[in-house]
């Protein structure tokens, strides 16, 4: 009786394992399909950021990260993604921080004066109705849209919600993790000198 258990589970094993190796082949070649798809998707949603948060007609060169302004963004709670030059003047940061559902995608205009020209949503995963609402740049309880607040104001590590951020009711956290990523983005300016 123990030899047919034992048969059984070497059976029941070696189908387990075909259904896995099956079911990794395939991820592998949609992966494999859909991947340039996916990057040419994040590309135009970058450069739509881009153009939101810079005058009009800005063209924008990629600059090397430097492990300085890489660790000044990672002091203010934000990690450092990819950086441009502004033809118009200044730069404009993709920044990643963390909100109430994920990480927040953000790419934020910084003028030659070190200023806020924008910032603009890439990706989220905020709740629907809630932390989506600062996502789509809606009213904060002060009625400007929450997003907009952020143009013209300067100093790394001194943007601070219910300080100088006004948060939408319920959605305090995703407030606080754009308000990271403008901190980020501003000291990470700021370390290139």
């Amino acid at each position: 009786m123990k030899n047919l258990n034992g048969k059984f589970m070497l059976k029941v094993a070696g189908t387990l394992t075909a259904i896995a190796l099956v079911v990794a082949a395939l991820l592998g070649l949609v992966n494999h399909i859909t991947k340039d798809r996916i990057a040419q998707l994040q590309k135009e949603a970058t450069e739509q950021a881009l153009a939101a948060v810079t005058p009009e007609g800005a063209t924008f060169e990629s600059v090397k990260l430097t492990d300085k302004a890489i660790a000044a963004a990672s002091d203010q709670g934000g990690k450092l993604l990819e950086m441009y030059t502004v033809s118009t003047g200044g730069y404009a940061c993709k920044v990643s921080a963390s909100g109430s559902q994920g990480t927040i995608v953000m790419i934020v205009g910084v003028d030659a004066e070190s200023k806020i020209t924008g910032i603009s949503i890439v990706d989220n995963a905020e709740t629907a109705g809630i932390g989506s609402k600062v996502m789509d740049n809606l009213n904060n309880d002060d009625g400007t849209p929450v997003l907009d607040q952020f143009k013209g104001m300067s100093g790394a590590g001194t943007l601070e919600v219910k300080k100088n951020v006004t948060p939408i009711t319920g959605a305090t956290v995703s407030t606080r993790g754009v308000t990271m990523g403008a901190n980020a983005a501003l000291a990470a300016v700021k370390a290139l000198g």
